[in-house]
Protein backbone atom coordinates (compact mmCIF):
# COMPACT_ATOMS: atom_id res chain seq x y z
CA UNK A 1 0.00 0.00 0.00
CA UNK A 2 1.16 3.53 -0.72
CA UNK A 3 1.09 6.11 2.07
CA UNK A 4 -2.33 7.52 1.14
CA UNK A 5 -3.96 4.09 1.07
CA UNK A 6 -2.28 3.04 4.30
CA UNK A 7 -3.50 6.14 6.10
CA UNK A 8 -7.02 5.69 4.70
CA UNK A 9 -7.04 2.04 5.77
CA UNK A 10 -5.83 2.88 9.30
CA UNK A 11 -8.41 5.64 9.67
CA UNK A 12 -11.21 3.33 8.56
CA UNK A 13 -10.04 0.65 10.98
CA UNK A 14 -10.17 3.21 13.81
CA UNK A 15 -13.53 4.72 12.83
CA UNK A 16 -16.42 4.08 15.26
CA UNK A 17 -19.05 1.56 14.10
CA UNK A 18 -16.76 0.23 11.34
CA UNK A 19 -16.18 -3.32 12.52
CA UNK A 20 -13.98 -5.99 10.93
CA UNK A 21 -16.69 -7.32 8.60
CA UNK A 22 -17.77 -3.85 7.46
CA UNK A 23 -14.18 -2.92 6.69
CA UNK A 24 -13.66 -6.10 4.68
CA UNK A 25 -16.76 -5.36 2.62
CA UNK A 26 -15.50 -1.84 1.92
CA UNK A 27 -12.07 -3.09 0.89
CA UNK A 28 -13.62 -5.65 -1.46
CA UNK A 29 -15.75 -2.92 -3.05
CA UNK A 30 -13.07 -0.24 -3.48
CA UNK A 31 -9.97 -0.49 -5.64
CA UNK A 32 -8.04 1.63 -3.13
CA UNK A 33 -8.88 2.46 0.52
CA UNK A 34 -8.24 6.16 -0.18
CA UNK A 35 -11.21 6.13 -2.59
CA UNK A 36 -13.52 5.99 0.42
CA UNK A 37 -13.53 9.77 0.77
CA UNK A 38 -14.96 10.21 -2.74
CA UNK A 39 -17.52 7.42 -2.41
CA UNK A 40 -21.12 8.66 -2.00
CA UNK A 41 -23.24 7.38 0.88
CA UNK A 42 -25.63 5.75 -1.59
CA UNK A 43 -22.81 3.49 -2.76
CA UNK A 44 -21.90 2.62 0.83
CA UNK A 45 -25.45 1.79 1.89
CA UNK A 46 -25.05 -1.87 0.90
CA UNK A 47 -21.72 -2.13 2.72
CA UNK A 48 -22.23 -0.42 6.06
CA UNK A 49 -24.93 0.61 8.50
CA UNK A 50 -26.03 4.26 8.65
CA UNK A 51 -24.04 5.01 11.82
CA UNK A 52 -20.86 3.67 10.21
CA UNK A 53 -21.45 5.66 7.00
CA UNK A 54 -22.00 8.83 9.01
CA UNK A 55 -18.84 8.20 11.05
CA UNK A 56 -16.81 7.64 7.86
CA UNK A 57 -18.07 10.81 6.21
CA UNK A 58 -17.51 12.87 9.35
CA UNK A 59 -13.93 11.50 9.61
CA UNK A 60 -14.58 10.36 13.18
CA UNK A 61 -11.50 8.12 13.09
CA UNK A 62 -9.10 10.95 12.23
CA UNK A 63 -8.04 11.79 15.80
CA UNK A 64 -7.55 8.12 16.69
CA UNK A 65 -5.40 7.80 13.56
CA UNK A 66 -3.21 10.75 14.59
CA UNK A 67 -2.81 9.29 18.08
CA UNK A 68 -1.88 5.90 16.61
CA UNK A 69 0.72 7.38 14.26
CA UNK A 70 2.32 9.34 17.10
CA UNK A 71 2.41 6.17 19.22
CA UNK A 72 3.99 4.19 16.35
CA UNK A 73 6.72 6.81 15.92
CA UNK A 74 7.62 6.96 19.61
CA UNK A 75 9.62 3.71 19.68
CA UNK A 76 11.15 1.32 17.18
CA UNK A 77 9.31 -1.57 18.83
CA UNK A 78 5.88 0.05 18.30
CA UNK A 79 4.05 -1.29 15.24
CA UNK A 80 0.70 -0.80 13.54
CA UNK A 81 -0.16 -3.96 11.60
CA UNK A 82 -2.91 -3.89 9.00
CA UNK A 83 -4.57 -6.97 7.61
CA UNK A 84 -2.77 -6.25 4.32
CA UNK A 85 0.75 -6.16 5.82
CA UNK A 86 3.24 -9.01 5.33
CA UNK A 87 3.87 -9.22 9.08
CA UNK A 88 0.19 -9.82 9.85
CA UNK A 89 -0.06 -13.43 11.13
CA UNK A 90 -1.63 -15.76 8.56
CA UNK A 91 -3.49 -17.91 11.10
CA UNK A 92 -5.21 -14.78 12.44
CA UNK A 93 -6.03 -13.48 8.96
CA UNK A 94 -7.87 -16.73 8.18
CA UNK A 95 -10.52 -16.51 10.92
CA UNK A 96 -14.07 -15.31 10.21
CA UNK A 97 -13.62 -11.87 11.73
CA UNK A 98 -9.90 -10.96 11.71
CA UNK A 99 -8.89 -7.75 13.48
CA UNK A 100 -8.30 -5.18 10.72
CA UNK A 101 -5.62 -3.46 12.80
CA UNK A 102 -3.24 -4.68 15.47
CA UNK A 103 -1.20 -2.54 17.84
CA UNK A 104 2.00 -4.49 18.56
CA UNK A 105 4.85 -3.65 20.91
CA UNK A 106 7.91 -5.88 20.94
CA UNK A 107 9.22 -8.67 18.74
CA UNK A 108 6.98 -9.14 15.67
CA UNK A 109 8.74 -12.38 14.70
CA UNK A 110 6.90 -14.12 17.55
CA UNK A 111 3.67 -13.85 15.54
CA UNK A 112 5.13 -16.42 13.15
CA UNK A 113 6.58 -18.77 15.76
CA UNK A 114 4.72 -21.95 16.82
CA UNK A 115 2.85 -21.18 20.01
CA UNK A 116 0.69 -22.64 22.76
CA UNK A 117 -1.91 -20.70 24.73
CA UNK A 118 -1.86 -21.19 28.49
CA UNK A 119 -5.02 -19.79 30.05
CA UNK A 120 -7.19 -20.09 33.13
CA UNK A 121 -8.85 -18.52 36.11
CA UNK A 122 -8.12 -15.05 37.43
CA UNK A 123 -8.77 -16.45 40.93
CA UNK A 124 -6.39 -19.38 40.72
CA UNK A 125 -5.18 -21.58 43.56
CA UNK A 126 -1.51 -21.63 44.51
CA UNK A 127 -1.22 -25.01 42.82
CA UNK A 128 -2.79 -23.66 39.62
CA UNK A 129 -0.40 -20.71 39.56
CA UNK A 130 2.55 -23.03 40.04
CA UNK A 131 1.35 -25.32 37.25
CA UNK A 132 0.95 -22.40 34.84
CA UNK A 133 4.41 -21.09 35.69
CA UNK A 134 6.12 -24.47 35.31
CA UNK A 135 4.37 -25.52 32.12
CA UNK A 136 5.10 -22.15 30.52
CA UNK A 137 8.77 -22.35 31.49
CA UNK A 138 9.16 -25.94 30.26
CA UNK A 139 7.31 -25.37 26.98
CA UNK A 140 9.40 -22.26 26.33
CA UNK A 141 12.46 -24.48 26.39
CA UNK A 142 10.85 -26.58 23.66
CA UNK A 143 10.87 -23.68 21.20
CA UNK A 144 7.28 -22.63 21.76
CA UNK A 145 5.98 -19.11 22.27
CA UNK A 146 3.49 -18.87 25.13
CA UNK A 147 0.32 -16.92 24.38
CA UNK A 148 -1.97 -15.69 27.13
CA UNK A 149 -4.33 -12.87 28.00
CA UNK A 150 -2.34 -10.84 30.57
CA UNK A 151 -5.11 -11.25 33.15
CA UNK A 152 -4.46 -11.80 36.85
CA UNK A 153 -4.02 -15.39 37.97
CA UNK A 154 -3.11 -18.12 35.50
CA UNK A 155 -2.32 -15.75 32.60
CA UNK A 156 0.13 -13.73 34.69
CA UNK A 157 1.83 -16.87 36.02
CA UNK A 158 2.23 -18.22 32.47
CA UNK A 159 3.83 -15.01 31.21
CA UNK A 160 6.13 -14.90 34.25
CA UNK A 161 7.19 -18.53 33.87
CA UNK A 162 8.12 -17.88 30.27
CA UNK A 163 10.09 -14.72 31.03
CA UNK A 164 11.98 -16.40 33.87
CA UNK A 165 13.65 -18.78 31.39
CA UNK A 166 14.11 -16.08 28.72
CA UNK A 167 11.35 -17.62 26.63
CA UNK A 168 9.07 -15.94 24.12
CA UNK A 169 5.62 -14.82 25.25
CA UNK A 170 2.75 -12.94 23.60
CA UNK A 171 0.28 -11.05 25.78
CA UNK A 172 -3.04 -10.34 24.04
CA UNK A 173 -4.72 -7.40 25.73
CA UNK A 174 -8.38 -6.55 26.24
CA UNK A 175 -7.54 -2.85 26.46
CA UNK A 176 -5.66 -0.30 24.42
CA UNK A 177 -1.97 -1.17 24.27
CA UNK A 178 -1.18 1.98 26.24
CA UNK A 179 -3.29 0.79 29.20
CA UNK A 180 -1.95 -1.70 31.76
CA UNK A 181 -4.70 -3.87 33.20
CA UNK A 182 -4.46 -5.14 35.84
CA UNK A 183 -2.32 -2.29 37.16
CA UNK A 184 -0.30 -4.74 39.26
CA UNK A 185 1.15 -6.10 36.00
CA UNK A 186 2.94 -2.88 35.06
CA UNK A 187 6.40 -4.37 35.57
CA UNK A 188 5.35 -7.52 33.72
CA UNK A 189 4.20 -5.41 30.77
CA UNK A 190 7.63 -3.78 30.63
CA UNK A 191 9.35 -7.19 30.70
CA UNK A 192 7.13 -8.51 27.90
CA UNK A 193 7.91 -5.45 25.76
CA UNK A 194 11.62 -6.23 26.18
CA UNK A 195 11.51 -10.00 25.66
CA UNK A 196 8.18 -10.76 24.00
CA UNK A 197 5.21 -9.04 22.41
CA UNK A 198 2.21 -7.04 23.61
CA UNK A 199 -0.72 -7.18 21.19
CA UNK A 200 -4.09 -5.38 21.04
CA UNK A 201 -6.76 -4.75 18.44
CA UNK A 202 -8.24 -1.88 20.44
CA UNK A 203 -7.61 1.82 19.89
CA UNK A 204 -5.29 3.65 22.24
CA UNK A 205 -6.91 4.54 25.52
CA UNK A 206 -9.56 1.79 25.36
CA UNK A 207 -10.46 0.89 28.97
CA UNK A 208 -11.02 -2.64 30.31
CA UNK A 209 -14.72 -3.12 29.50
CA UNK A 210 -16.33 -6.56 29.70
CA UNK A 211 -17.26 -6.97 26.03
CA UNK A 212 -13.65 -6.57 24.92
CA UNK A 213 -12.38 -9.74 26.56
CA UNK A 214 -14.32 -12.29 24.46
CA UNK A 215 -12.99 -10.46 21.38
CA UNK A 216 -9.49 -10.78 22.81
CA UNK A 217 -10.05 -14.50 23.35
CA UNK A 218 -10.54 -15.21 19.64
CA UNK A 219 -7.08 -13.74 18.96
CA UNK A 220 -5.52 -15.95 21.64
CA UNK A 221 -7.16 -19.02 20.08
CA UNK A 222 -6.21 -18.07 16.51
CA UNK A 223 -2.56 -17.33 17.25
CA UNK A 224 -2.00 -20.64 19.04
CA UNK A 225 -1.58 -24.08 17.59
CA UNK A 226 -2.78 -25.62 20.87
CA UNK A 227 -4.59 -24.41 24.00
CA UNK A 228 -3.85 -25.56 27.55
CA UNK A 229 -6.44 -24.71 30.21
CA UNK A 230 -4.83 -24.87 33.66
CA UNK A 231 -7.72 -23.96 35.96
CA UNK A 232 -11.16 -22.68 35.00
CA UNK A 233 -14.64 -22.47 36.46
CA UNK A 234 -17.53 -23.74 34.37
CA UNK A 235 -18.52 -20.18 33.38
CA UNK A 236 -14.94 -19.04 32.79
CA UNK A 237 -13.92 -17.02 29.76
CA UNK A 238 -11.16 -19.58 29.32
CA UNK A 239 -13.79 -22.07 28.19
CA UNK A 240 -14.89 -19.57 25.54
CA UNK A 241 -11.30 -19.52 24.28
CA UNK A 242 -11.20 -23.32 24.33
CA UNK A 243 -14.44 -23.58 22.36
CA UNK A 244 -13.15 -21.07 19.82
CA UNK A 245 -10.00 -23.16 19.55
CA UNK A 246 -12.04 -26.29 18.85
CA UNK A 247 -13.92 -24.46 16.10
CA UNK A 248 -10.55 -23.52 14.61
CA UNK A 249 -9.34 -27.17 14.79
CA UNK A 250 -6.80 -26.46 17.52
CA UNK A 251 -5.62 -29.02 20.04
CA UNK A 252 -7.38 -28.34 23.35
CA UNK A 253 -5.89 -29.73 26.56
CA UNK A 254 -6.70 -29.33 30.26
CA UNK A 255 -5.03 -30.02 33.59
CA UNK A 256 -7.33 -31.79 36.07
CA UNK A 257 -7.61 -30.65 39.67
CA UNK A 258 -9.37 -31.37 42.91
CA UNK A 259 -13.05 -32.26 42.65
CA UNK A 260 -13.56 -29.80 45.53
CA UNK A 261 -12.04 -26.88 43.62
CA UNK A 262 -14.67 -24.91 41.66
CA UNK A 263 -11.87 -23.60 39.44
CA UNK A 264 -11.16 -27.13 38.25
CA UNK A 265 -14.70 -27.92 37.13
CA UNK A 266 -14.24 -26.16 33.79
CA UNK A 267 -11.16 -28.27 33.07
CA UNK A 268 -13.05 -31.43 34.03
CA UNK A 269 -15.90 -30.44 31.70
CA UNK A 270 -13.44 -29.98 28.82
CA UNK A 271 -11.87 -33.37 29.52
CA UNK A 272 -15.31 -35.01 29.51
CA UNK A 273 -15.90 -33.40 26.11
CA UNK A 274 -12.69 -34.85 24.69
CA UNK A 275 -9.91 -32.47 25.68
CA UNK A 276 -6.60 -34.19 26.38
CA UNK A 277 -5.94 -34.70 30.09
CA UNK A 278 -2.51 -33.21 30.82
CA UNK A 279 -0.29 -34.21 33.73
CA UNK A 280 3.12 -33.32 32.30
CA UNK A 281 4.84 -31.53 29.45
CA UNK A 282 5.48 -34.96 27.97
CA UNK A 283 1.71 -35.36 27.53
CA UNK A 284 1.69 -32.17 25.48
CA UNK A 285 4.62 -33.33 23.35
CA UNK A 286 2.76 -36.53 22.58
CA UNK A 287 -0.53 -34.76 21.82
CA UNK A 288 0.90 -32.04 19.56
CA UNK A 289 2.40 -34.35 16.96
CA UNK A 290 1.70 -31.77 14.24
CA UNK A 291 4.11 -29.30 15.82
CA UNK A 292 7.57 -30.45 14.77
CA UNK A 293 9.20 -27.50 16.50
CA UNK A 294 8.19 -29.02 19.81
CA UNK A 295 10.40 -31.98 19.12
CA UNK A 296 13.67 -30.23 18.38
CA UNK A 297 14.60 -31.33 21.88
CA UNK A 298 13.88 -34.90 20.92
CA UNK A 299 14.52 -36.42 24.33
CA UNK A 300 12.52 -34.81 27.09
CA UNK A 301 14.02 -35.10 30.54
CA UNK A 302 11.74 -34.37 33.47
CA UNK A 303 13.09 -31.76 35.85
CA UNK A 304 15.04 -33.13 38.74
CA UNK A 305 13.23 -33.17 42.05
CA UNK A 306 14.38 -30.08 43.88
CA UNK A 307 12.12 -30.69 46.88
CA UNK A 308 14.21 -30.45 50.04
CA UNK A 309 11.77 -32.78 51.75
CA UNK A 310 11.72 -36.01 49.71
CA UNK A 311 10.09 -37.83 52.63
CA UNK A 312 6.99 -35.79 53.40
CA UNK A 313 6.03 -35.20 56.99
CA UNK A 314 3.06 -37.07 58.48
CA UNK A 315 1.11 -33.81 58.33
CA UNK A 316 1.78 -33.43 54.58
CA UNK A 317 0.75 -37.03 54.01
CA UNK A 318 -2.42 -36.44 56.01
CA UNK A 319 -3.24 -33.34 53.96
CA UNK A 320 -3.33 -35.14 50.63
CA UNK A 321 -3.74 -32.70 47.74
CA UNK A 322 -7.23 -31.35 48.40
CA UNK A 323 -7.98 -28.25 50.51
CA UNK A 324 -8.25 -29.18 54.16
CA UNK A 325 -9.01 -27.38 57.43
CA UNK A 326 -6.59 -27.65 60.41
CA UNK A 327 -9.39 -29.12 62.54
CA UNK A 328 -9.51 -32.11 60.17
CA UNK A 329 -5.75 -32.54 60.53
CA UNK A 330 -6.10 -32.53 64.31
CA UNK A 331 -8.61 -35.40 64.01
CA UNK A 332 -6.41 -37.33 61.55
CA UNK A 333 -3.12 -36.94 63.44
CA UNK A 334 -4.28 -36.82 67.02
CA UNK A 335 -2.08 -33.75 67.52
CA UNK A 336 -2.93 -30.52 69.29
CA UNK A 337 -4.27 -27.63 67.25
CA UNK A 338 -1.26 -25.54 68.38
CA UNK A 339 1.19 -28.10 66.99
CA UNK A 340 -0.73 -28.42 63.72
CA UNK A 341 -0.77 -24.65 63.17
CA UNK A 342 2.95 -24.44 63.99
CA UNK A 343 3.82 -27.05 61.36
CA UNK A 344 1.45 -25.53 58.82
CA UNK A 345 3.22 -22.19 59.23
CA UNK A 346 6.61 -23.82 58.73
CA UNK A 347 5.43 -25.67 55.61
CA UNK A 348 3.90 -22.49 54.23
CA UNK A 349 7.18 -20.61 54.71
CA UNK A 350 8.96 -23.45 52.86
CA UNK A 351 6.56 -23.03 49.95
CA UNK A 352 5.14 -26.55 50.27
CA UNK A 353 1.58 -25.52 51.12
CA UNK A 354 -0.63 -22.46 50.58
CA UNK A 355 -3.27 -20.84 52.74
CA UNK A 356 -6.71 -20.65 51.14
CA UNK A 357 -9.92 -18.81 51.97
CA UNK A 358 -12.02 -20.19 54.80
CA UNK A 359 -8.98 -21.05 56.90
CA UNK A 360 -8.08 -24.05 54.74
CA UNK A 361 -4.67 -25.12 53.41
CA UNK A 362 -3.61 -26.99 50.29
CA UNK A 363 -0.46 -28.88 49.43
CA UNK A 364 1.33 -27.63 46.30
CA UNK A 365 4.29 -30.03 46.24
Amino acid sequence: MNDANRLAYLELALTPYVGPMTLLKILQYLDCPADIWQTPSSALSNLAKPKAIQAIQQRQGKQALQDALIWESEHANNHLLSLLDDDYPLNLAQIDSPPPLLFAKGDLSLLHQPSIAIIGSRHATAQGLQNAHRFAADLSQHNMAIVSGFAAGIDTAAHQGCIQVNGATIAVLGTGIDRVYPAANRQLAHQICEKGLLLSEFALGTPPVAQNFPRRNRIIAALSQAILVVEAAVESGSLITARLGLEMNKEVMAIPGSIHNPHSKGCHALIKQGAKLIESVQDILEECILLPQLHKNTHFEPKANTDNHPNPSPLLQAMGFDPIHPDQLVDKLGSSLTDVYAELLELELQGQIAALTGGRYQRIH
